[in-house]
């Protein structure tokens, strides 16, 4: 089946999101894992079945997007979990001193294993590419959010363009959006006659895609086109993590430039990437999730504005608190440990603490309607 033929085919399509988050990613590929495992149960498939093989669109964002890409390629959750278990130290190598004052890792790791991975000569519009793919960075040039794809109905993805999408070379685009500030340079990209520099699609709106995926799959610019309702849409989210930076002793005093240059940037990451979770248990019902906040809890079972839902909709997060850490019986994980998108020393924690949350919240029951 060809891609434009899986986008019109009729039937019930399936969302797939992908938070960013550095090597916390590593929390996401372990919970894939496990929502692969109850898949090819439920359907009886074997071990070549992979998550390609359910969801029609894969969106991420950062490291959400080296793993939407590589589900998109129909890669295997255990090979992706090898990418990180063996690379995760590599892509994280110190910049040389001077350079410091830009970035704090170099990207020539992390570049040669992308394009190891994803092909150094394979293109967004590529045949491989089984799923629709949707990834988000920020072109810095012209100070907008680009949530790109390979969907080949999309204006910019026309083949007579000279300066079509299609055409820019995918592990580039991967880079792109794994370009987080202050961690690793910028990636620039030439398109057409146009040179621009982009950074990690984090610093957007769409850290967790999630919303704008389902966007792009039903609004009419898209012309994607798909029907909407609890039946007939599904969108699952994987997050790296949450926890509020919480701070009770703080005092207006202390909140001088580098405080807030500390603590702005995770500040707006955090309140967009609830903002689209929100969106989603607000327009879809939602089957799982952590609670919001105290005030709208986790939204499970609630009707909202639009009756019927628009979708069904799972998010799958880890609550990395230490309480949070602690109710999933993981007390031999530290918080701090676990918080930070460098935190390449703890990967087995995160591994342990993916699986966890696997076990706990991924439930077939709610997949009826689309194990068809």
């Amino acid at each position: 089946m060809t891609l434009e033929e899986r986008i019109r085919t009729p039937g019930p399509k399936k969302i797939l999101s992908l938070d960013g988050g550095g090597i916390l990613g590593m929390i996401s590929v372990e919970i894939l894992a496990g929502i692969e495992d109850m898949l090819r149960k439920q359907l009886q498939r074997g071990a070549d079945f992979v998550l390609a093989d359910y969801f029609d669109l894969v969106a991420g964002t950062s490291t959400g997007a080296i793993i939407a890409a590589c589900v998109a390629a129909g890669m295997p959750v255990a090979r992706i979990r090898e990418f990180y278990e063996t690379s995760g130290k590599d892509m994280f190598d110190p910049a040389f001193v001077l350079k410091r004052l830009y970035y704090k890792y170099d990207d020539d790791n992390l570049t040669r294993k992308l394009q190891s991975e994803l092909g150094k000569d394979t293109k967004l519009g590529d045949a491989k590419l089984r799923t629709l793919l949707m990834m988000v960075m920020r072109n810095a040039t012209t100070d907008s959010p680009w949530p790109i794809s390979n969907n080949p109905y999309a204006k910019y993805n026309q083949r007579s363009r000279a300066d079509c999408n299609l055409d820019l070379p995918l592990w580039q685009l991967v880079r792109a959006s794994t370009a987080a500030p202050t961690f690793f340079p910028p990636e620039v990209v030439q398109l057409g006659g146009n040179m621009f520099v982009f950074v990690d699609g984090g610093v957007t709106m769409y850290n967790n895609p999630a919303f704008q995926a389902f966007l792009m799959a039903t609004t009419e610019p898209y012309q994607v086109n798909w029907e909407t309702g609890e039946d007939k849409l599904l969108v699952v989210a994987v997050g790296t993590g949450v926890k509020p930076n919480a701070d009770e002793g703080l005092r207006p005093g202390q909140m001088h430039m580098g405080y807030e240059l500390k603590t702005l940037i995770p500040a707006l990451m955090y309140a967009a990437k609830n903002e689209q979770d929100f969106l989603c248990r607000t327009f879809g019902r939602c089957q799982s999730g952590l609670p919001l906040d105290r005030e709208v809890g986790d939204m499970i079972g609630m009707a909202g504005p639009a009756r019927p839902k628009l979708f069904t909709y799972m998010r799958y997060d880890a609550d990395v608190s230490q309480a949070g850490l602690d109710g999933l019986g993981q007390t031999d994980i530290r918080e701090a440990n676990i918080q930070s998108m460098d935190s390449v020393a703890h990967v087995d924690d995160l591994q342990k603490l993916g699986r966890a949350v696997a076990v706990n919240k991924v439930r077939a029951e709610h997949y009826a309607a689309f194990l068809q």
